[in-house]
């Protein structure tokens, strides 16, 4: 006989209502791989034609990227201000929020539609941002509108929905359901509910499935065979741990300031001529890319994989030119993520560390560098692990890895003191729906 507990939990698991939840759990995490495609889709495309005007001249970015930075600090300026930066802010502000008007100001459809067309724009631009970010905006922005629709309106449950959007479009986007999951605990809720965590997974199963099967089993940035022997080579997870955390850091305290309006003397004229100044960050990504190469424009997806497949260092600054290049992108205010291009600058600063440490294998070095650098910036550092393995296909390299994290999010913390993401989103609650200052990353 079953006990009454047994009993109870089985009525539950076969009621209507917990089958109504799950189908729009599910049904919704389909419908946020199917909108990561279509974004991945555009987004490539859009890169490829920024890329074919370069190879026309180069000289062309002098006109594209200024006009198109303009172009979208204008139109962000009303009711489309909730599609500025990555977005992921304004999911996490959303999730803790219990006012449904600024919910709405921030993940309504108009606005997770728009923020992947302009995304799109900023990619076609020749903005160094990523659409991993923008992807977990508009798949918390879809489960919000399906959620509303079944009628789950209270918090609770809409911070369910919220949750398995961000969740699904992570793994989408990256192609790695693990990270997903992990990305919701760590950096969107911060906390671990039991009783959701199945549902939670499910939902990025759901999308997994759905990429992996029009997409194909792929990992982002290859096969990387490589691992790291004890030894001297172990030098390099405290080098990529203290080098690349500390810039990570750094970096996201540059951001959080700017949210804030500092410096003042600064800033003061992106709040009086926004368009302007958007237009001035614009020239410096191209005079960066002029001076650089066409790695400083875009994701630089393309820059940090040849660099992880390469035997040796190429001594080049591009680890240092993409850190300005997404600086001066995320200063203007334009949609647009932190994600990809963060693990390029990673890949180019391990680059460059590789050379300190010839006794450990380049491509490890790399690696670590990459995931340092992630975890640096936003110091989710399980999150940064989890991506950069799955990214990579690598299990060899998983002791390295997390020591690497764990040293990066130390020394993370000592330039920034509150996570970049989290640090956003108390700006965003702070100021209202949609008055944020520009530079909502």
């Amino acid at each position: 006989m079953l006990s009454d507990g047994a009993k109870t939990r089985i009525r539950g698991f076969l009621s209507g209502e917990a089958w109504k939840r799950r189908v729009a759990l599910w049904g919704g995490a389909v419908a946020v791989a199917l909108a990561a495609i279509v974004f991945a889709r555009l987004g490539d495309a859009a890169s490829r034609l920024f890329a074919s005007a370069l190879a026309f001249s180069p000289y062309w970015a002098l006109a594209i990227t200024p006009a198109m930075f303009a172009l979208l600090a204008w139109l962000t300026r009303g009711r489309l201000k909730g599609t500025r930066g990555s977005g992921i802010p304004q999911v996490i502000a959303s999730v803790q929020s219990r006012d449904h008007a600024l919910r709405e100001n921030w993940l309504s459809l108009k606005v997770v539609a728009s923020k992947l067309l302009l995304t799109v724009a900023a990619l076609a631009g020749g903005a160094s941002v990523g659409r991993e970010g923008p992807t977990v905006h508009i798949g918390a922005g879809i489960m919000h509108g399906i959620g509303r629709v079944m009628g789950y309106r209270d918090p609770y449950q809409t911070s369910r929905f919220l949750l398995a959007g961000g969740a699904a479009g992570i793994a989408a986007a990256f192609n790695t359901p693990l990270a997903g999951v992990v990305f919701a605990i760590e950096e969107l809720s911060g906390t671990f509910e039991h009783h959701f965590s199945g549902v939670l997974l499910t939902a990025v199963i759901a999308a997994g499935v759905v990429s992996l099967g029009l997409m194909g089993n792929y990992a982002y940035f290859g096969h990387a065979n490589v691992s790291l022997d004890f030894g001297a080579g172990w030098w390099a997870i405290v080098l990529c741990g203290a080098v690349c955390g500390l810039l990570g850091g750094a970096f996201a305290r540059l951001i959080v300031a700017a949210g804030a309006g500092r410096p003042h003397w600064l800033f003061k004229h992106r709040a009086r001529s926004p368009v302007w100044f958007a237009a001035a960050c614009g020239l410096a990504l191209a005079l960066l890319g002029l001076w650089l190469g066409k790695g400083m424009f875009g994701t630089g997806y393309e820059q940090a994989r040849e660099l992880l497949q390469a035997d040796h260092s190429s001594g080049g600054l591009f680890g240092a030119g993409k850190l300005a290049a997404n600086l001066v992108s995320s200063l203007a205010g334009i949609p647009g993520g932190l994600f990809a291009p963060a693990l390029a600058v990673g890949a180019g600063l391990g680059d460059n560390l590789s050379q300190l440490v010839p006794s450990a294998p380049h491509q490890a070095v790399i690696l670590l560098g990459m995931c340092g650098y992630l975890a640096g910036l936003t110091q989710a550092p399980l999150t940064s692990a989890v991506i950069c393995m799955e990214m990579t296909d690598n299990r060899e390299l998983m002791l390295p890895v997390l020591a690497t994290v764990l040293i990066a999010r130390a020394c993370s913390a000592l330039v920034c003191h509150t996570p970049i993401y989290k640090a956003l989103a108390n700006q965003l609650a702070g100021t209202g729906a949609g008055q944020a200052a520009p530079a909502q990353h």
